[in-house]
Order: C-alpha cells, then sequence, then structure tokens
C-alpha cells in the first residue's frame, strides 16, 4: 500500500474535523452544554493545537464588536497542499 492510500484519507478527514468545529463553534454560546457542547470540546481538544499555529500568523479581522477568525482557512489550504504534494509523489 503506498503512504499516499494512507495519508490522504486521514488529512480529508482532519479537514473535516476542523469545518465541523468552525460550524459548532456558532452554535454554542457562552454557559452552553449538552452533547453539542460536549462534540464541540472534542472537536476543539483534536484541532486547536494545529489552528492556534495559524492564530500566530493570521489575527483576527475585527468587524464591528467581533472578529472574523481566518486562520482555519490558512490551516485547510495548508493541508489540501500537503494532501496534493502526497498525492504526487
Amino acid at each position: 500500500m503506498r503512504l499516499a492510500g494512507l495519508l490522504v484519507p486521514i488529512i480529508d478527514f482532519y479537514i473535516l474535523l476542523i469545518i465541523g468545529y468552525v460550524l459548532l463553534g456558532w452554535l454554542v454560546g457562552p454557559g452552553s452544554q449538552g452533547v453539542i457542547y460536549d462534540l464541540y470540546r472534542v472537536l476543539a481538544s483534536l484541532c486547536e493545537p494545529y489552528l492556534g499555529l495559524f492564530r500566530r500568523f493570521v489575527p483576527p479581522i475585527m468587524i464591528g464588536a467581533g472578529g472574523l477568525d481566518l486562520s482555519p482557512v490558512l490551516a485547510i489550504l495548508v493541508l489540501e497542499i500537503l494532501a496534493g504534494v502526497i498525492r504526487f509523489l
């Protein structure tokens, strides 16, 4: 089995985890609890170490009183490039 056959699906799955984490972040508010909050915390523990690398370089864009975090977009882009390089090898 080629290395690409193993790594590319793992990268694709991690991208889905990041997307799920971002989407759940919109649903979970302060003081939340329940199954959705528990799922959000699990995804945070899996995604935050990687996303934190990009948050150092990409500050949130301030829009009114809130901010727009673009670090997940950059993180997914890097993963897609990595998957493309692995596929090419």
